[in-house]
């Protein structure tokens, strides 16, 4: 039986973008022309829906059908069976690890222990309407704020909902807005930190994308609880297509009389502009992303004076990030308790993540303040891929700490992550399985910082450079004892002595990785080994003779040509010239070839003699 009115949200979000879906959307209205069916069915773009990894997602209503990896082919029988005959195609429904049983949204294990709050429309509206916005409950709060109540009420409820900056940390939001809006200097301004730059970090670009009506009206309820009536979105230049949707909801809402003079017929008038970052890391410090748009360059600033008072162009300012603007509609008009009521005593509310990594169901969440590392992980993540073992997780971004099995049942709030060396951070979670070297880790982010530092000040600049040096003599084998205490000493010194949030949290990865991870650093610098095979210089290849068929093909594949023998003498690696690519161990037909950990004999004579020639 044909339904009679079907609603089709397609995932328009960068993510899903990618993977084809303006072609899926196409593909679709080709197949409702044939079959007369464009007036019965509402084909609606939409932003990320959450599961990342199984992209590009669809959305059918009114049954709540979710399919999960649709290909342009399968748009024809999703049309046929589902559309003309009232069948959804149960195989893009099924889960793999759910005994290959049929879900809607409801049953998904992903969405289980998730509750939306910033991002209660994302994935659920057209970003590009107002109307849509407008009709589930868009603006309202900023109408009930401006008619009803005075910005030192809007402070109270923010106060008493226990909402904390979502930018990594976690100061009270109220207290910061108490602080502006009791400076007598005008003007004042409100400013939306969207320069997300952590690797694997996608949270605020989604809910910009997604929902930008609801970051625009958020910023208007701190502008008005502060006093200020100017507004800047800050949002990195990779973020093309977040840029475009803000732009188009102020445009929409300044047609509406929602951005401009009066606002609601009250006494409030509230401006707002765009400016594009450069994409660098460092300016989603306040104090540097302030100078940039200041067209300064972006370095921190000593505090105090705080942008509290010595702002923007030396005027009272706040800066919030987009997760926490989102939060504020929906706190106003669902109640300061209501939001309170998830969470912990200190961390109230939910938090977004963009969970990465390892985990069979990576992509954007949001779950309750206060849910254990376990229940994200293999709840929400549907734990490991490909049969491996948990190792560890880093939490915070490049500036986090890595925490171990060993904290599964941790909760996920500011307190309990700082204790244990890690941070709650802007949201960026990296899970890690057993085959990841945690000093290989540690110097990863620790390269990104040392990148991304502006280097105004000497232990930000010479600091992390020592220890990025201290690191990579580790990987390569030629770490002494001593190292590891330089590496605690450096980095205390760093988190004390840096004049901004980078360098004062950027040792963290080592940090951390040293108090849960020591073992690994010991055994790259006695045992000169890595021991899961990822340092290059402290594992080889080799070929098992008595195994080797004789048949070349690892010889002919390899791109140093340095494998050398015959069917009848077997084959050998020439250690010397091997790039540690594992091309030889990927085309071998018989499993001949493994790796072994530490630094094979003929490299280390040669390492030796070199040494003496020195």
């Amino acid at each position: 039986m044909k339904l009679t009115r079907i609603d089709v949200l397609i995932c328009f979000g960068s993510g899903c973008i990618s993977a084809g879906a303006p072609k899926l959307k196409e593909r679709m209205i080709e197949l409702l022309d044939e079959h007369n069916m464009l007036g019965e069915v509402n084909i609606i773009e939409t932003g990320c829906m959450g599961p990342c990894d199984a992209g590009p997602v669809i959305m059918v209503y009114p049954e709540g059908v979710f399919y999960k990896k649709v290909t342009v082919e399968d748009i024809d029988e999703i049309v046929t069976e589902h559309f003309l005959k009232g069948r959804p195609v149960q195989r893009l429904m099924e889960d793999a690890d759910a005994e290959r049983k049929a879900q809607t949204k409801k049953e998904i294990p992903f969405y289980q222990k998730q509750v939306k709050v910033a991002l209660e429309n994302c994935g659920y509206l057209d970003p590009e309407s107002i109307e849509e916005y407008v009709a589930l409950g868009g603006y309202e709060a900023l109408g009930t704020l401006l008619t009803e109540k005075t910005p030192e009420d809007t402070i109270d409820i923010i106060e008493k909902s226990g909402l904390r900056g979502r930018g990594g940390g976690g100061f009270p939001a109220a207290t910061k807005w108490r602080f502006a809006r009791k400076n007598s200097r005008f003007p004042k301004y409100i400013i939306c930190n969207a320069d997300e730059g952590d690797p694997g970090a996608f949270m605020d670009r989604s809910l910009l994308e997604g929902d930008p009506h609801r970051i625009l009206e958020g910023m208007m309820i701190a502008g008005y609880a502060i006093g200020a009536e100017m507004g800047f979105f800050y949002i990195r230049a990779e973020y093309p297509l977040a840029i475009k949707r803000i732009k188009l909801a102020i445009e929409q809402a300044k047609e509406w009389g929602l951005v401009g003079k009066n606002i609601f017929g009250s006494d409030y008038s509230f401006d707002v502009e765009v400016r594009s970052g450069a994409g660098a890391f460092v300016c989603g410090e306040e104090t540097s992303l302030i100078a940039s748009i200041e067209g300064e360059r972006g370095e921190p600033r000593p505090k105090p004076p705080f942008p509290s008072d010595f702002g923007l162009w030396r005027m009272p300012s706040v800066v919030n990030n987009v997760e926490t603007f989102a939060n504020l509609p929906t706190i106003i008009r669902k109640g300061a308790d209501w939001f309170a009521s998830f969470g912990t005593e200190t961390s109230k509310g939910t938090k977004v993540f963009a969970l990465t990594g390892d985990v069979k169901n990576t992509g954007l969440v949001e779950v309750p303040m206060g849910i254990t590392l376990k229940d994200m992980i293999f709840d929400v993540g549907g734990g490991m891929t490909a049969g491996k073992k948990f190792k560890a997780v880093q939490l915070g971004g490049p500036s986090g700490g890595c925490l171990t099995e060993e904290h599964l049942d941790v909760e996920i709030d500011y307190e309990s992550l700082k204790e244990r060396g890690s941070m709650m951070g802007s949201g960026g979670v990296i899970v890690m399985d057993d085959s990841n070297c945690m000093v290989n880790i540690a110097k990863f982010f620790l390269d990104f910082t040392v990148d991304e530092s502006c280097g105004k000040c000497v232990p930000c600049r010479v600091g992390l450079k020592q220890m990025q040096q201290i690191l990579t003599k580790i990987t390569e084998g030629n770490g002494t004892e001593a190292d590891i205490d330089k590496l605690e000493e450096l980095g205390h010194m760093i988190k004390k002595l840096s004049l901004c949030g980078l360098g004062q949290t950027a040792p963290n990865p080592v940090l951390s990785t040293i108090r849960y991870f020591r073992n690994e650093y010991e055994a790259h610098i006695r045992d000169k080994s890595c021991p899961s095979r990822v340092c290059q210089n402290l594992y080889y290849f080799e070929i098992d003779k008595d195994k080797c068929i004789g048949c070349s093909l690892c010889a002919r594949k390899c791109p140093t040509k340095c494998i050398s023998g015959s069917r009848e003498e077997k084959y050998t690696i020439h250690q010397i010239d091997c790039v540690k690519c594992g091309t030889c161990m990927e085309v071998c037909p018989v499993k001949a070839i493994s790796t072994f950990p530490g630094i094979h004999s003929d490299v280390s004579a040669v390492k030796d003699k070199v040494a003496n020639d020195d």
